[in-house]
Parts: structure tokens; C-alpha cells; sequence
């Protein structure tokens, strides 16, 4: 065995070599991994649990295994003699590192918890629910008319609601007739769709739920809906679990693929993960699971075969062949979802190999198909869906944009959570920036900013304030057209630092500094490029210039300012007033879904008439993509933004930003005088 150890932690991302017998949680906080832990490494608060991830993981370079790290401890097994804790998690401050390995870091032993911004859209919904609720008198047994009780129950339905021909759950059987009995021949009965009998109460009940979920490749988030007002009730989310298994819907599909039995493991994590999120709505709504008896559910195609038990390694290549491409109604016993036994799940329908449920939804949500205008409706997330269109056509194709717009792969980036800058302002005379944090009210030029961030400190930058510093360091000046940072500049203010053979710009000093690196610059022009390009083609496609309207879907769209969004180019040229976010669209599809059974069939043949374009195989992508690297484009104007922002003039950077080719100058000049 090597005298290091390389280990790698989850979800954060971040890796390094350390020595043999290195505690766990000693190496995170070596790295700045965010890992709770009050009682000084000595085993007795509990808070440093960490899991490993088993496998090998292609993207880490490495292959993980739980006995990488030391044996489970004395005082581990005396910790979880008293306390609860998972038998497959370890306490980070007792497991010492013996061989190469990653390490999840699950939610609830983080300090600066993940936010996840999934909350319900204020909607209003024709509420038409799958499931109703019928009160009903049912005639007693009489040996002189010698039928079942189920056939006097279905009697009872169709004479007082109209209801024929009702199946039946054999589990509803087993209880029907001490249900009569308790009611006294008066029992309240939940048919799904006019079709199933799915519960009965004795006497009279008015309680049902259900809950509407957005299964993301980050995020997870749960709307649990009364069916009977069509309230939203409860939220809750959390960080996907499967995270642990790769940061990237291809990361995850390569570990189904590389280790036997892994789809099932994600599988498994992520269902896991559900109920945790029904306990936790269950729990602030004061009902029981057990009142649940609908669910709807969206996810990104692979998500979605996941979430179903289907191994998604077909989707990780050509032609990306989905499962099925139709809507799906299963009992959740089938999801291992803890509801009640009998509810329905509904799912809806995926569009392509690359555009899925989620996508779905979002067209329930903003209704493109049913516009006179041109929408372009963008889900921004690790991987873009676009839908563009109106009531006359409608297109949908995915972008490979990758994390960089939540955080990830920018020096100080991290996912939204407290003491993250989201929003960020440069003063173009000074170039002096200010800045908000997440959890505080105040910017950080304010009176009282410093008392009030004294809890959850200043930590990183999220993705909305990985855009708004761009975008304003292009309008300062301070990144020119190809996304250089403009080196002459250092000039003007001491926060243009050369940083090896190119140069940053310093938001904070201190403790964490906090700077925008050339190499974040590349990270977010590659994936605004993406998003771009993907929506370019569609417009070829339709063979348009501009779009009517633009929408600005998903947790993170709905938090960029849309300004920044067209400045850096991440979209098409539009009025600004024209471009809008909808919030978590996907999750608001899903509600609507739920609570009215019309839409299912309304959105199942929407999806069957949009045309899919794949953007891996179309030839003009990659011309688009290299154009739109640019800020905010490297050939298309925008006028309208023009119109409405300041954009600087069109400058290169100067000679002290040029500084790969000063060292390759002075590397000839040595070689002239040299010889």
C-alpha cells in the first residue's frame, strides 16, 4: 500500500493526498469540506457521520471500498450503543484512512446545509384530483338477497354517484367488511379516476393527501397537496443522495455501468431519500403517510429510470433509447414509497433520450403549446432542457451545461447555502465590489453587515453570484469580449491580481478569500456557450431570429437576475420585460398533475407532438457553441439588450493582461542571447 491515501469527499467535490492513519474528518478539514463536529473528535456528539461510497468511480480515478478505512471502533459501537446511526455510516473523527477512498458527506453532518429552493409557485389549478372521496350508505346483508358486500359497495356507488363498473385492491378486501361494520353500513370510499377503489374509512372522512415530487439530478423536492382544497400544505427538500455516486447525470450512468448492481444501489439511495422527505412533510402537516394516496412525480430520464428500478446505461450512450416514453401509473408499493399501500403514483411522461419527465412538466407548467407568441422556456440546471415554441410547433432539446452555474467547478464555489455571496455588485469607477450572502439582508458595504454575518460567516460564492460578479465584470471593464480578464487593468485597482500567467479579480480577503479565477470565467463561458448553442439551433429549426418571450425555469433560474443572464449571453437577445423566471416550473407541473387528472392526459399528448432535437448529432451545434463563447456573444448583436443596459465597448485586453505572451517573448529572448 502507497504511503498516501487519495480521498475524495462528496458532494463538495474536493480531493487530496494525505498520510496513512489520517483521521477522516482531520483530512476534510484540511480541504474546507463542511463537516460538523462539536466535541473536538472524541466520538460523543455524533455530528461528523460520514459514509463511504463503494465502487469504482471513473470520473475520481478511483476505486472505493469501505475497508479502505480502519475498523469500526470502540467508541463508534459505544456511540451507536446510545444514540441512532445508520449501520453503513462511520464517525469521520474516530475511521482513519487506510487506502484510496470517497467519502460522502451526508446533509444532516454539514454546518452550512445545502438550500434547496424548490419552493411551491403560488398557481392557481383547476383542482379535478385522480382521487375523490365518496360517502356513501351501503344496504345491509339480508339472507333473502344473498350478494357480497362488495357488490352492495358498488351498488351503493353508482345509485348515489354514478359510479359503474369499480375494481377493487385485494388489500381493501381484507378490510371491507370491519370497515362496513365499524361505519355501521356508512363508510367513506377513494376511487382513483372513476376507476379503482383504493381506500375505505368507516362513516364519514374528509381527509386525503397527496404529494407532487421534483426529482432532480442535485435536488429533491416534495409539495405535499391536500386533494380535497388543492392546498399546498408542507415543502420540504433535500440534497439527492445519489450525489455520492457522481456530481453528473453521466458520472452516475458510468458507475451503473462499471460496477454490477450499481443502478439498483442509486436506486435504492434514492427512494431512501423520498422517504425521508415524506416523514418530514408528514411530520409538519400532523398527518399520517398512510393519508397519502396519490403521488406525481417528475425527473430527468435518467432520474426517472432510476427512480423506477431501470438500469439507465442505455441512455449513456447513442441513441440514448429510453425505457418508455409514455406517462406510468404504479402502486407505491412498487416504488417502495412509504405511503399508504394502495396509492397511485403517477409519472409523468419523458420526451427523449436527454429530455425528460421534468421537461414534461415544465411545458404543463408554462403552457407554450398553448401561446400565440414565441416561447423559449430554458430549465437551467446541470443539464439544460429547452423547449421552444408555440400553439403551431413546439421543439425540445437538452444541453450538456454541466454544475459550473450551481457552484461547482469555480475555485470558491459552492451550492447555495448560508454565508454563500448570491449577488454581487462592482462600482465601475473603483472597481470596489459589495456583496449580499445568503441568510443576510444587508450587503456588505452596510452598517451592521459584519455583526450580522457573525454566525454563518462569508463561505463561497453560489451560482447566482458566480453569474452577477461576471456579469458585472464585464460591464467594469474588467473582463473584455473573449472572457479575458483584462490584466491592465491591476492599473486602476489592487483587485486585478496576476495569478501565474493570467489574472484574478479579489471579492473578499480574509478568511475564506474569495476571488474569480480565469479558469471560473472558462468554467461558466463553456456552459453558457452550451445553453446558447442549444437554444440557437432550435431557432434554426424553426427557422427564426428572435423569440417573444423567454422563461426561466428551475430552482437555480428562478434565482439569476435575468439581466445578468443576457449580459453574459447565456440566452437569445429579448426584451428584457419579455424574459421572466417561473420558479421550480418542473415541481408546479408536477402539483398540476396531481391535482388535476385532466392535465395527465392533456400533457401526454402534448408530449407526443413535440419534435425532439439531439443536439450530440446536429453539425451546426459546435459553430454555435464556439460563437457563443463570447461576451455576450462573439458575432450576434444584442440590441434590445443594448437598448436597456450600458454594455461597454468592444476592447481586447491590454498588454499587462496579455502575460502568456510576454513569457513567451522573454522565453525567446533568453534563447537569442543564450546562444
Amino acid at each position: 500500500m502507497s504511503e498516501d491515501a487519495l480521498v475524495v469527499f462528496t458532494p463538495s467535490g474536493r480531493r487530496g493526498h494525505f498520510p496513512i492513519g489520517t483521521p477522516v474528518l482531520k483530512a476534510a478539514r484540511a480541504l474546507g469540506v463542511d463537516i460538523d463536529s462539536v466535541c473536538g473528535g472524541r466520538g460523543i456528539c455524533g455530528r461528523c457521520q460520514i459514509q463511504v461510497s463503494e465502487g469504482s468511480f471513473s470520473k475520481h480515478g478511483i476505486v472505493s471500498s469501505a475497508e479502505n478505512l480502519t475498523a469500526f471502533n470502540e467508541v463508534e459501537a459505544r456511540y451507536k450503543s446510545k444514540k441512532s446511526m445508520r449501520d453503513e455510516r462511520r464517525l469521520s473523527c474516530q475511521a482513519l484512512l487506510e487506502g484510496n477512498v470517497v467519502i460522502d458527506v451526508p446533509a444532516d453532518s454539514q454546518v452550512h446545509r445545502q438550500v434547496v429552493r424548490k419552493r411551491a409557485e403560488v398557481r392557481d389549478i383547476k383542482l379535478d384530483p385522480a382521487i375523490r372521496l365518496h360517502y356513501v350508505e351501503v344496504e345491509e346483508p339480508d339472507m333473502h338477497k344473498p350478494t357480497g358486500d362488495l357488490e352492495r359497495l358498488r351498488r351503493a356507488l353508482e345509485d348515489q354517484w354514478g359510479l359503474k363498473e369499480l375494481e377493487c385492491d385485494l388489500r381493501i378486501l381484507q378490510s371491507l367488511q370491519k370497515s362496513l361494520r365499524d361505519g355501521k353500513w356508512k363508510v367513506t370510499v377513494a376511487v382513483h379516476r372513476a376507476q379503482v377503489i383504493t381506500a375505505i374509512w368507516p362513516g364519514f372522512h374528509d381527509r386525503v393527501f397527496g404529494l407532487a415530487v421534483d426529482v432532480g439530478s442535485t435536488t429533491i423536492a416534495a409539495h405535499l397537496c391536500s386533494l380535497r382544497t388543492g392546498e399546498v400544505v408542507a415543502s420540504s427538500g433535500i440534497m439527492n443522495p445519489q450525489i455520492r455516486f457522481g456530481e453528473d447525470l453521466m458520472s452516475r450512468v458510468s458507475y451503473a455501468m462499471m460496477n454490477p448492481g450499481g443502478d439498483k444501489e442509486m436506486t435504492q439511495a434514492v427512494r431512501d431519500g423520498l422517504n425521508v422527505l415524506v416523514a418530514e412533510v408528514c411530520k409538519e402537516a400532523d398527518i399520517l403517510p398512510s393519508e397519502i394516496l396519490n403521488a406525481a412525480f417528475v425527473g430527468n430520464p435518467i432520474m426517472h429510470h432510476l427512480l423506477l428500478g431501470i438500469d439507465p446505461t442505455e441512455l449513456g450512450g447513442a441513441p440514448f433509447a429510453l425505457t418508455l416514453n409514455s406517462g406510468l401509473t404504479i402502486w407505491a408499493t412498487e416504488m417502495g414509497l412509504e405511503i399508504n399501500e394502495d396509492a397511485r403514483i403517477y409519472v409523468l411522461p419523458c420526451i427523449a433520450g436527454h429530455v425528460g419527465a421534468d421537461t414534461a412538466g415544465v411545458i404543463l407548467s408554462e403552457t407554450p403549446y398553448l401561446s400565440d407568441d414565441i416561447v423559449l422556456v430554458v430549465d437551467v440546471g446541470t443539464n439544460a432542457e429547452l423547449v421552444l415554441g408555440n400553439k403551431d410547433r413546439l421543439l425540445a432539446a437538452s444541453s450538456p451545461t454541466g454544475p459550473a452555474f450551481e457552484g461547482a467547478q469555480i475555485s470558491c464555489g459552492q451550492r447555495a447555502a448560508p454565508g454563500a455571496i448570491e449577488r454581487l455588485r462592482i462600482d465601475p469607477d473603483t472597481l470596489e465590489p459589495r456583496y449580499k450572502v445568503i441568510g443576510c439582508d444587508l450587503w456588505s458595504n452596510e452598517d451592521g453587515f459584519d455583526q450580522a454575518i457573525r454566525r454563518i460567516g462569508v463561505t463561497g460564492i453560489c451560482g447566482s453570484g458566480v453569474i452577477e460578479a461576471l456579469g458585472e465584470m464585464f460591464l467594469a471593464g474588467i473582463l473584455v469580449t473573449d472572457g479575458t480578464i483584462d490584466g491592465a487593468m491591476a492599473a486602476k485597482s489592487p483587485r486585478i491580481q496576476a495569478d501565474g500567467r493570467t489574472f484574478s479579480y479579489l471579492i473578499r480577503e480574509g478568511e475564506p478569500e474569495i476571488r474569480i479565477t480565469q479558469n471560473d470565467v472558462r468554467a461558466i463561458q463553456l456552459a453558457k456557450a452550451a445553453l446558447y448553442a442549444g437554444a440557437r439551433l432550435l431557432m434554426d429549426h424553426l427557422e427564426i431570429d428572435t423569440v417573444d418571450r423567454i422563461v426561466l425555469a428551475g430552482a437555480f433560474g428562478s434565482h439569476i437576475d435575468v439581466k445578468y443572464a443576457m449580459i453574459l449571453g447565456m440566452i437569445p437577445d429579448c426584451d428584457l420585460s419579455k424574459v421572466a423566471s417561473a420558479g421550480n416550473a418542473a415541481g408546479t407541473g408536477a402539483r398540476i398533475a396531481l391535482l388535476n387528472q385532466k392535465a395527465r392526459d392533456e400533457i401526454e399528448d402534448v408530449v407526443r407532438r413535440v419534435e425532439k432535437i439531439e443536439t450530440a448529432v446536429e453539425p451546426k451545434f459546435q459553430a454555435h457553441f464556439i460563437e457563443a463563447m463570447g461576451l455576450p456573444h462573439t458575432t450576434a448583436p444584442y440590441p434590445m439588450l443594448a437598448a436597456a443596459v450600458a454594455l461597454p465597448a468592444p476592447k481586447k485586453a491590454g498588454p499587462a493582461g496579455d502575460s502568456a505572451s510576454e513569457d513567451r517573448a522573454a522565453r525567446r529572448r533568453r534563447r537569442r542571447s543564450e546562444g
